[in-house]
């Protein structure tokens, strides 16, 4: 079977002309379809322009990546961006709810983007957020935000979720929770998750872990027996 992301010689660079500055410099990355792959590094690495690229919110300057078979390097914007809608879904640190609106609310936006979107109160019920559902979210504790905000990304049925320091914002207990939430939507939806992060020591939950520095993959290795999130030492 062809891995879900793939990734070719991809190269991003910013700043002027005169003076560039290579984010991505020949990235080659495979992930398999429905896995958890970990992407770590410092900060300035490039592993957050890597996410990007592979969700269409950036553009490689040169190199091909193909998602899903199909090859999204040669879109043009409007088909780039109903390839967002159909088949990606966003978590990032700040969660990006609309503060009034309430949790439903929240997720069934996303849901009125697509023909056939999950139903709503049974995806809040799998990420322990029925109780929550009418609640704002000022209302609400950053992990309950955040899992929220997962619900919103995966309502579309996205087969590709893309999470951006998803636990950056969150205490240690609080980020275990929400590892085991995306634990279980990897194993019970079948989706396929990328996580960024600068946290190596959440690691043994992945079934691939990628090391990016200074734009350049120097590490991917693939870990056949991942631990439980729940079990990981924090």
């Amino acid at each position: 079977m062809p891995p879900h992301v793939s990734v070719r010689d991809v190269n991003r660079t910013f700043g002027q002309r005169e003076n560039p500055l290579r984010v991505l410099d020949g990235v080659c990355l495979d992930i398999e379809a429905g896995s958890i792959c970990l992407v770590v590094g410092a900060s300035g690495s490039g592993k957050s322009t890597l996410l990007n690229v592979i969700g269409g919110l950036d553009r490689p300057d040169a190199g091909t990546i193909t998602i899903g078979g199909h090859t999204i390097t040669g879109f043009d914007d409007r088909r780039l961006t109903r390839f967002r809608r159909d088949e990606v879904g966003f978590v990032f640190q700040f969660y990006n709810l609309i503060p009034n609106l309430t949790v439903r609310e929240n997720v069934a936006v996303c849901a009125q983007l697509v023909r056939d979107p999950h139903d709503i109160d049974a995806l809040l019920a799998d990420l322990d957020m029925a109780d929550q559902a009418h609640k704002f979210p000022a209302q609400l504790s950053g992990g309950q935000q955040q899992r929220c905000a997962i619900a919103r990304a995966l309502v579309k049925r996205s087969r590709l979720l893309l999470c951006d320091e998803p636990t950056g914002a969150l205490d240690y207990a609080t980020s275990g929770r929400l590892l085991a939430v995306l634990e279980r939507v990897n194993q019970r939806l079948g989706t396929t998750i990328v996580i960024v992060t600068h946290n190596a020591a959440l690691a043994g939950m992945a079934h691939q872990v990628v090391e990016i520095r200074d734009g350049r993959i120097v590490r991917d290795e693939a870990n056949p027996t991942p631990s439980a999130a729940a079990d990981l030492e924090w």
